[in-house]
């Protein structure tokens, strides 16, 4: 692993303030990271592809989602996407840069410009340096939660590596690799709040997810059922860092997410903690166009060969601190 990436343990973050610092200095490396942005008209890319929605995988034919993808030796792993990827010279990423440990720019580091760092941001070195021979041909883009889809759908894109759950619906829109990191869904809140997890003590409160996110379709489908009718769903946002900005101000009593989320953004401010156990089980994947078939296989052989002792490297350099010793790398296996 590049030396350069294993950067010191980081100060906390806490407070509405240190908040402001993360967003304007975001607003600023916006300049140098471009946006995806969505495109409204449903039309199509310059080579014709459509960047319409697609069809969605039917939930009753999708069993085990995490296990659906290509196995690296089912097929070529060098093929029309690799080598249009080559011809470029470079890889280009969707990822985020504002999860704290997982994708952002540490406003503390040494280096003249803060550069992307976390655990997502090493796994996209490593599939640089497998496919171009250099971690450091990559073009990141920063992108919301709700356009990790469309920008691969367009085209804007190779892949996007930023916390992406692998899911039944999202498998019919794009494809994603084998799982490289597992989580669940967790309620984070204020210390002092009396919200105990995701359970009827969520009544009357106010609840911030980010749209495009699993966390805001098990919100719709658990309202009156899981959680109490009462709660208030409304306060839908386009990046998760923008709920806890949200929490920090008083705006919502809570934020549903990812676990490994939301213990990176506890890290952030010492006011807010886990409540309750994750109630869903999920896995990250890095996800691509469906029909990039060998880039699918070379990416699921990357990992392979990064499981092995890279992903450990790179979990104890930023998430051990927050999420513990951990239980290593999931469980694979191919459709």
């Amino acid at each position: 692993m590049n030396a350069r990436r294993l950067r010191t343990s980081l100060r906390g973050w806490g407070g509405v303030g240190a908040m402001a610092v993360v967003c304007a200095l975001a607003a600023v490396f916006a300049l140098l990271l471009p946006v995806a942005q969505s495109r409204e008209d449903g039309g199509t890319d310059a080579d014709g592809q459509g960047v319409a929605q697609g069809s969605q995988a039917r939930a009753e034919d999708c069993v085990d989602p995490e296990d659906q993808s290509l196995a690296p030796d089912s097929g070529p792993q060098d093929g029309a996407t690799i080598q249009k990827i080559k011809e470029k010279g470079s890889l280009t990423v969707g990822v985020d840069q504002n999860s704290y440990r997982w994708g952002y720019r540490d406003p503390n580091s040494e280096a003249k410009k803060a550069e992307l760092e976390g655990f997502d941001i090493d796994l996209v070195h490593a599939i640089a340096q497998d496919i171009l021979g250099d971690p450091d041909k990559v073009v990141f883009r920063a992108i919301p939660t709700n356009e990790r889809i469309p920008a691969i759908q367009r085209g804007d894109v190779d892949m996007v590596v930023r916390t992406m759950t692998i899911n039944c619906e999202r498998l019919g829109l794009v494809a994603f690799s084998s799982p490289y990191f597992k989580t669940g869904q967790q309620v984070l809140a204020p210390k002092k709040s009396d919200i105990k997890g995701y359970d009827d003590t969520l009544a009357n409160k106010r609840i911030c997810s980010a749209s495009g996110s699993i966390a805001l379709d098990k919100l719709k489908a658990d309202l009156g059922t899981v959680i109490p009718k009462s709660a208030d769903i409304s306060t839908v946002v386009p990046s998760q860092l923008d709920c806890l900005v949200r929490l920090q101000l008083g705006e919502v009593d809570a934020v549903v997410t990812d676990g490994a989320l939301a213990a990176s953004q506890a890290a952030q401010d010492p006011t807010v903690q886990l409540k309750g156990k994750p109630f869903t089980d999920e896995y990250y994947g890095v996800a691509m166009k469906k029909d990039a078939t060998d880039l699918i296989r070379r990416v699921n052989q990357i990992l392979v060969d990064y499981r092995k002792a890279d992903w450990q490297k790179s979990y104890n350099t930023w998430l051990a601190g927050t999420l513990g010793k951990g239980d290593g790398p999931p469980a694979v296996q191919y459709k």
